[in-house]
């Protein structure tokens, strides 16, 4: 196999929501409550809901401008490449990118899509809660069939309101959710408490992956505010551990062995020693801990590798030591368009890692694993070479779509005798903070 003949799936990627987001699946006091779209005097949008102001972040949307600019801007939608909002211009960069088919995230609901846990008035919330989950396989998915894989989100306040709407999305066509690795940072029990348990039944029931991304719950941690933001940046993948750990140890996975967990953003090189460290500690430790509550006999890797699914963008060390990580547990993603999405290169970004593989590898970690995990079947709607790598990028080709770099103006000169020191997590948490605020 060759890098142009790769099928590529994404099973992370992102959207920053449309200002007329709700407008055709919302009447009435429904509609008038909705979250709105608002646009301040400095140009910069951000949405109005329920008392909470919630601003655009520009590194959620960076693609396509040059990496020295990379920082709080843009934080309008007049500034972002139309990809980022715009589900036919998404197509386009999809296939300059040779990417045959995306899940995303939303970014109104956050990352864990549990934003609207946090409205005061939860009647108006469910019903916004469900127009958002009608919206993105209505408008956003359904508009190219075949290219995207639905991500609900769900009312977790509510756990009867959960499985009903766990048994909605499935007759919508959903075959996944997004939810908190930590639902404690909601205010909600963890994930190890009885109140859980009927959304457990339900997700098996209704065949459902639960997605857990990367800071949707436990923080990334950074050693101090004057740690350079790079130090942050590299182990932000690696802090899923934490969660995964958690998720793990918990008991509802011997109930329900069919459940599926995909680790979002994860990375998956740490892998092979989080799960020898696990089968180590249960071996040195279960005789006091009586962890077998939650193992039932087995090892600890051997849970992993029943339930979990990882993603990665560039991972050499780890697609070269898939029979650790699990030759059925690892899957492709882009993070588009985020800072660290390698648009439009994602083909050569990603060949540096699975060129050393046979093709059958090639194919699981590229789109088979992915078909599986969300029963996504692509190849009902395509044909292998109408979507491979070289195809797409003809398509794009012909249809003219625009990859070339674009600054905004960048960064302001230095002054005589100015030098740039290193950006710090301190920085970019106070650049964080006085974006929210000022919305």
């Amino acid at each position: 196999m060759q890098m142009n003949d790769m099928v590529l799936i994404s099973v992370d990627d992102h959207i920053t929501e449309p200002a007329d987001l709700f407008d055709r699946h919302l009447t009435g006091e429904a509609f008038t409550t909705a979250p709105k779209f608002r646009t301040k005097s400095d140009g910069s949008n951000y949405w109005d809901y329920q008392g909470m102001k919630i601003p655009s972040v520009a590194l959620n949307a960076v693609v396509g401008r040059p990496k020295e600019e990379y920082g709080m801007e843009p934080t309008s939608l007049e500034q972002l490449r139309p990809g980022v909002y715009d589900v036919h211009a998404r197509i386009g960069d999809m296939d300059a990118n040779g990417i045959a088919a995306s899940l995303n995230f939303g970014s109104l609901p956050t990352l864990d899509g549990l934003f609207f846990c946090s409205a005061p008035d939860k009647t108006h919330a469910l019903k916004h809660l469900q127009a958002y989950n009608d919206w993105h396989i209505d408008e956003w998915c359904n508009a190219y069939p075949g290219r995207f894989i639905p991500c609900g989100i769900i009312p977790a306040w509510d756990i009867n309101a959960t499985v009903a709407e766990i048994k909605r999305l499935k007759v919508k066509g959903f075959h996944s959710i997004s939810f908190n690795e930590n639902p404690t940072k909601r205010g909600l029990p963890s994930i190890h408490n009885a109140y859980w348990e009927p959304m457990w039944r339900a997700i098996s029931d209704n065949d459902m992956t639960i997605n857990l991304h990367i800071g949707g719950g436990n923080p990334a941690v950074h050693a101090s505010d004057e740690s350079p933001i790079e130090a942050w940046i590299t182990t932000m993948p690696m802090s899923v551990a934490v969660g995964a750990a958690d998720w793990l140890n918990l008991s509802a996975l011997q109930r329900y062995p069919n459940m599926r967990i995909a680790l979002s953003e994860s990375g998956i090189g740490w892998i092979p020693y989080f799960l020898e460290r696990a089968d180590y500690t249960h071996y040195q430790h279960s005789a006091w801990t009586h962890s077998d509550t939650y193992f039932g006999g087995l090892k600890p890797s051997e849970v992993f590798h029943r339930h979990f699914t990882s993603c990665f963008i560039d991972d050499y060390y780890g697609c070269r030591n898939l029979d650790l990580v699990g030759e059925d547990n690892a899957c492709f993603e882009v993070d588009y368009p985020h800072s660290d999405a390698p648009w439009p290169d994602a083909p050569e970004i990603l060949w540096r890692s699975v060129k050393s593989l046979p093709d059958t590898l090639i194919d699981k970690v590229t789109h088979l694993n992915a078909m599986r995990l969300y029963q996504f079947p692509i190849f009902d709607h395509f044909k292998r070479e109408e979507i491979t790598v070289s195809a797409l990028r003809e398509k794009a080709r012909v249809a003219g779509v625009e990859t070339a770099v674009r600054s905004s103006g960048g960064a302001a000169p230095l002054t005589e005798g100015e030098t740039r020191r290193a950006v710090t997590s301190g920085d970019i948490g106070a650049m964080f903070k006085a974006h929210a605020e000022a919305a």
